[in-house]
């Protein structure tokens, strides 16, 4: 399966080529994320998590060409610069569960004790109706497992989000048509207490016309977290189509005051999903549309925009973007590179490495993988790759500034006898100074022509280390 990227080359293409536009000088400055974050899956509802210098990125995944909310699994992507994304693949699925029947759909995870517990919706096969299941791992990337062999919690409604307080007092959001929470103990996997459902007032969250059964505005999707002592509650706003919008309380349980609109209703998805992250001294509005060719209501794509709040504490409007967050610092290519941690990628697709991670496939003459912002210094010398080959191979041209920019260096890699036989290729570089944006350009015959896993450049000033 080729998933997005045929039918998207031509127009993925033009819009890369127009982000190249900007001269190479002034990139440093105004290097931004590509939106949408990803371009080979359909990625949907977004909940990010800042852990060890990363934002972590967990999202469902809308099947290609789907009629209805038809996801499977879900996907976890990091960054360090917020404009160049690793591939995680998916480490999550239903399978996990085995009570669960259907219905991967909007989780969020959260860090506590070293560990990491990924609450998600999914069918109950039992009774028929949505319920909430935690799984749990040791990595932010997983392999997450079901942390009960049931559910955590039931009653038909979805969308879980996971709060812990100063306190260290956690609690468990979630709900549609209703607004749910419950204290979770220590432990994240029980809870104290029973469900306690918020009363949706008009003050709380906005007034909504037309639908006597749904006063407020408040559908789904909460996001629930603390800033100066102000507690915030972001949410899908009065399907359909959403929009994002926000209450405040001074308190974890209320009670809500409506504040207003986070992002109007815009783009191809008639649904909308928040998340929202401090990182690095910025702010960070995750939300998804149907920006990628085939997209829609179904098939939505996942994109971040960089904010500030307003001195009051209040959000403002934010409106989407092709062109989303700045980059957060370069990235470092005299350092190991995962080939799946790319800014932009035409025509290819990832898939579990033999030797361990995510490596990029499916590649064919023409494809092309963009890493933004990197950061050459005075210049490299030569380039390493762990590529294979079930076919003759091919050449991986490296080019700055666009697909067809400046050629630094050429690497052929040969036929290895299989797709997942690995070897590692070199090849001298001549031109790769400053910070620039890097495109790994793939040419060669008919047919797909190679796997690549990682890359890494060598400095041309590299020390010779004492002996």
């Amino acid at each position: 399966m080729r998933g997005i990227a045929p039918r998207a080359v031509a127009w993925i293409t033009g819009l890369v080529l127009a982000f190249a536009l900007v001269p190479a000088v002034v990139q440093p400055s105004a290097a931004r994320a590509d939106n949408p974050l990803v371009q080979h899956v359909y990625t949907a509802d977004p909940a990010p998590l800042v852990h060890d210098g990363r934002v972590y990125l967990y999202t469902g995944h809308d099947e290609d060409g789907s009629t209805y909310f038809t996801m499977k699994d879900w996907r976890v992507w990091s960054s360090a610069d917020m404009v160049n994304w690793t591939d995680h693949g998916s480490p999550l699925s239903l399978a996990t569960f085995s009570w669960a029947s259907a219905d991967a759909w909007a989780g969020q995870a959260v860090q506590r004790g070293g560990r990491f517990y990924w609450y998600v919706p999914v069918k109950n096969r039992a009774t028929g109706r949505m319920a909430i299941g935690v799984a749990v791992a040791d990595s932010p990337t997983g392999p997450f497992r079901d942390a009960l062999g049931r559910p955590l919690v039931e009653n038909g409604e979805i969308d879980p989000s996971v709060f812990i307080d100063d306190n260290g007092q956690a609690y468990l959001y979630w709900g549609n048509p209703n607004l749910w929470y419950v204290k979770l103990n220590a432990d994240m996997t029980s809870y104290s207490g029973s469900p306690t459902r918020i009363p949706l007032t008009t003050a709380g969250f906005g007034t909504r016309t037309g639908d006597p059964n749904r006063p407020t505005l408040y559908e789904e999707g909460p996001w629930v977290y603390k800033r100066n002592g102000l507690y915030y509650l972001v949410f899908a706003a009065k399907c359909c189509s959403e929009f994002i919008a926000y209450s405040t309380a001074p308190g974890p349980t209320g009670p809500w005051t409506y504040r207003g609109t986070v992002m109007p209703t815009q783009g191809s998805s008639f649904t909308n999903h928040p998340g929202i992250v401090d990182f690095k001294g910025n702010s960070y509005f995750f939300y998804h549309n149907g920006a990628l060719p085939g997209g829609g209501g179904y098939t939505r794509s996942v994109a971040v925009e960089r904010f500030s709040y307003n001195a009051d504490g209040t959000i403002p409007t934010i409106t989407m973007t092709n062109t989303g967050a700045p980059q957060a610092g370069t990235l470092n290519p005299y350092v190991r590179q995962e080939a799946e941690t790319i800014a932009w990628g035409s025509g290819i697709e990832t898939e579990p490495a033999a030797e361990g991670g995510m490596n990029v496939g499916w590649i064919e003459n023409g494809d092309h993988l963009k890493v933004k912002g990197v950061a050459f210094g005075s210049g490299a010398s030569s380039f390493a790759a762990r590529v294979a080959s079930g076919s003759s191979g091919g050449t991986v041209e490296l080019r700055l500034g666009s697909p067809n920019g400046t050629v630094v260096g050429r690497c052929g890699v040969p036929g290895t006898g299989g797709w997942q036989t690995w070897t590692t290729v070199n090849c001298p570089v001549s031109g790769a100074t400053g910070t620039q944006d890097l495109y790994l350009r793939f040419t060669g015959g008919s047919g797909y022509l190679l796997n690549i896993n990682w890359w890494q450049f060598t400095a041309a000033t590299a020390l010779t280390a004492p002996r």
